[in-house]
């Protein structure tokens, strides 16, 4: 006799987990800044599905292009193989917002898989084998990526790792000349995200720029969380006038479907080629995933939300004012709210989502709170959730 079970008791049983302890919400449905449980309570999205959900939930546009792409089709052939006009029309548009140097553009499925392409298109293009990042970096969790995270503790248990990787401090100068003749890319956030909302000082990023250039290393910005207008920039990297060799998207790129990508110069990216089948993926680039990516980009010029996310920056800076509060870090629509420990943000945590606001923690800075809300939000929502955020302090 068949057994039957909850959705929240096959959750448990049959979906692997990440922690032993989930948000566990079972969620009915999401639309704009909200998402509901199966009793229908509202909860203020103040985390965009960990800086996804640029866009909000349900975008209109968004969901019309995925409508109609799918009743066109979705996947034809291994990527690059096939002219598909979701691929050429989304590469036009965003190349057109890039520097002239990053015109070339390399379809994958997620973040974690763009940083493995823009390794080996760094290790292709300059024959080198090191590669260098910094101190509390989030890249992803495949092994590449996790070679060069910038954290012990979510390392330890899957060493060995990938040779040649090499961890330095952030906005500390003299650690620049780790970078050599022998290194192959230096990957770097922007702004380091997962460490609580880190910025770079004293021209940290121009000093980078000079030394790879000094040393031939290719430089990577990982803007897979800061880009598509979460810091009051199309891309974080704008804020310093500082031009990457390759710049690696993800998450808000494809308007809440899953899909990543590289850029670099064609002359950089040719060297894929030029060795046949130096990097495939199977389904980067699907056909719908880029109509969804193409929508939502087009949302975030045509609709002003880089715009919106510099005008939460003052809310956020002008509002989030409370005595529990230690330290608030905000660029754009990404802030970090720095408090006494991590047992009092996990018990906000635990607060604001009784009162139907979702906020987060970061990986690499667990005294802080995570705000991130979506692009579309409008001030009123703002202030709300800044008020129910006070008052799970007091």
């Amino acid at each position: 006799m068949a057994m039957h079970f909850s959705h929240r008791e096959l959750f448990f049983r049959n979906i692997a987990q990440t922690s032993p302890f989930p948000v566990g919400l079972e969620i009915s449905k999401a639309e704009g800044v909200y998402i509901y449980d199966e009793a229908g309570k509202p909860y203020l999205d103040f985390i965009s599905g960990i800086a996804v959900s640029n866009v909000g939930h349900q975008h209109p546009k968004v969901k019309s292009a995925i409508i109609e792409q799918l009743n066109k089709y979705a996947h034809i052939m291994v990527y690059g193989e096939t002219i598909q006009h979701p691929q050429t029309e989304y590469a036009q548009l965003l190349i057109q917002h890039l520097p002239d140097n990053l015109n070339c553009i390399y379809f994958v499925n997620s973040g974690s898989e763009a940083i493995e392409g823009a390794i080996k298109l760094a290790k292709a293009y300059t024959g080198r084998n090191e590669i260098i990042a910094f101190e509390k970096a989030y890249h992803g969790s495949t092994q590449g990526a996790l070679s060069i995270m910038g954290d012990e503790f979510l390392k330890t248990r899957f060493r060995p790792l990938v040779p040649g990787s090499k961890i330095i401090r952030w906005n500390v100068h003299e650690d620049l000349m780790n970078i050599t003749q022998q290194t192959a890319a230096v990957f770097v956030e922007p702004i380091k995200a997962e460490a609580g909302v880190w910025l770079p000082e004293n021209n940290f990023l121009k000093k980078l720029r000079q030394r790879c250039d000094e040393t031939g290393a290719l430089l990577v910005f990982d803007e897979i969380q800061t880009g598509f207008g979460r810091t009051g920039k199309l891309f974080a990297f704008e804020h310093y006038g500082v031009i990457p060799d390759v710049l690696v998207i993800g998450k808000a790129m494809g308007g809440g479907l899953p899909i990543g990508a590289f850029i670099a110069d064609k002359k950089h990216m040719e060297v894929l080629a030029h060795h046949p089948l130096g990097h495939l993926t199977t389904f980067g680039g699907n056909a719908v995933c880029v109509a969804s990516a193409l929508a939502s980009l087009k949302v975030i010029i045509e609709e002003n939300l880089v715009e919106n996310a510099l005008r939460m920056e003052d809310d956020l800076k002008n509002n989030l004012q409370h005595a529990a509060i230690r330290a608030l870090r905000v660029k754009g629509a990404l802030a970090a709210v720095q408090l006494e420990s991590e047992e009092k943000v996990m018990t906000t945590i635990e607060k604001c989502l009784q009162k139907g606001l979702i906020v987060d923690w970061f990986l690499f800075a667990s005294h802080c709170i995570r705000i991130a809300p979506p692009l579309i939000i409008r001030k009123e929502e703002i202030e709300r959730g800044i008020d129910l955020l006070l008052e799970c302090l007091t």
